[in-house]
């Protein structure tokens, strides 16, 4: 079995081509005013960015989405879930003022932000999926009180997961803190060897699981949520995960809970990759690093395995940029995650996915 995914490029030479008009012709052409009824209360799943990032989607490219979900007599909202980590987004008035202070604000995006997991994360619903690692997973209340949803995701590069796409956000996004900390259950250790005491790591950690005891630094794991701010920060690569144990196991864990966030929405749920400013980071990062390939497009499909496949693909397509964080893999046809990232396998997000029934890893790819 194969899925569609529909594919626009980038290029543009008159107003019939430009990006608002390649996202209405994308989300007709795959089906998405099939999938939305009128008077759904229709959830607009996105990631607002952390403060200080600024390579989000942008909010003119969500207003023609709300715009298209209204014309169907649809009642969309745009939504996000609370962070497990201290930032601009741990809970829903912080959230909100991030996201108004990125440019979602009702005036110009035409629909209201709501959190769908409440004030301090505790709205959610305890979501049967009797799979491998959980039988049941915690999803937003909000996301399943929703008829329908339209997921737009900015697909970049992860250090953990490989890339981010339409599965992390549904997996993690859409999860409260408490489903974020059970997918989260690798936890970095320390090369002591390597470490000389600087506290870049402690001053990184968002739950203050971090401290310098006798020169090195030492992680509480009882308190670390393996979010990997540290790992990142130390300079000399003195913390690091255990790839080939951890990492795996988190990755289905994340498969899992994005298998639970559409399940009861069969039919009901549209997913959008937006396929710029390719960074080797998360939007959860409070900066935003120069993109590791060129722009290549916007991609529309019912199947998230498949539309997360197809980007790896036109990514992996590409050449990559100098003076970027890609550090290897440069040529076309080569792993541009792996580049970033060297430990990490981001096709396994796609064979775990397919082996569960989220999606397949299958499509046809149709430039319209």
């Amino acid at each position: 079995m194969t899925s569609d995914v529909y594919f626009k490029d980038m290029r543009s030479r008159s107003d019939g081509e430009n990006k608002l008009e390649k996202i209405r012709r994308l989300f007709n052409a795959a089906g998405f005013d099939k999938i939305i009824d009128k008077g759904d209360l229709t959830a607009i799943k996105l990631h607002f960015g952390e403060v200080g990032n600024d390579t989000y989607i942008s909010p003119v490219f969500v207003r023609e989405v709300v715009k298209l979900v209204k014309e169907k007599g649809a009642r969309p909202f745009l939504t996000d879930t609370n962070t497990l980590y201290s930032g601009g987004r741990g809970n829903s008035v912080d959230h909100i003022r991030t996201a108004i202070g990125h440019g979602f604000a009702y005036a110009v995006v035409d629909a209201p932000v709501i959190i769908a997991d409440g004030l301090r994360g505790e709205n959610h619903v305890s979501v049967d999926v009797n799979l491998n690692h959980f039988r049941s997973v915690r999803i937003a209340g909000d996301i399943v009180s929703a008829e329908s949803m339209i997921v737009i995701s900015h697909f970049k590069a992860h250090m953990v997961a490989g890339f981010g796409g339409a599965i992390k956000n549904l997996g993690m996004g859409c999860a409260p803190p408490i489903g974020k900390a059970e997918q989260h259950t690798a936890k970095p250790m320390v090369y002591k060897e390597k470490c000389r005491g600087c506290g870049r790591c402690m001053k990184a950690c968002p739950r203050s699981a971090i401290s310098v005891v006798d020169g090195k630094a030492y992680i509480d794991l009882g308190v670390c949520v393996g979010c990997g701010e540290c790992v990142r920060a130390c300079l000399e690569r003195a913390m690091d995960f255990d790839w080939a144990v951890a990492i795996p196991p988190f990755v289905e864990r994340m498969v899992e809970y994005a298998y639970g966030a559409v399940l009861g929405k069969s039919g009901r749920v549209g997913f959008f990759n937006f396929l710029i400013d390719i960074t080797p980071d998360c939007d959860c990062v409070p900066w935003s690093d120069a993109p590791v390939v060129p722009d290549i497009g916007i991609l529309a499909s019912r199947d998230p395995v498949a539309i997360d496949m197809a980007s790896y693909d036109l990514v992996n397509a590409q050449m990559g940029l100098e003076n970027s964080y890609l550090k290897s893999n440069r040529m076309p046809g080569e792993d541009k995650f792996r580049g970033c990232w060297e430990s990490t396998n981001a096709l396994h997000q796609i064979v775990y996915g397919e082996k569960i029934g989220l999606g397949t890893g299958k499509y046809n790819l149709i430039r319209i």
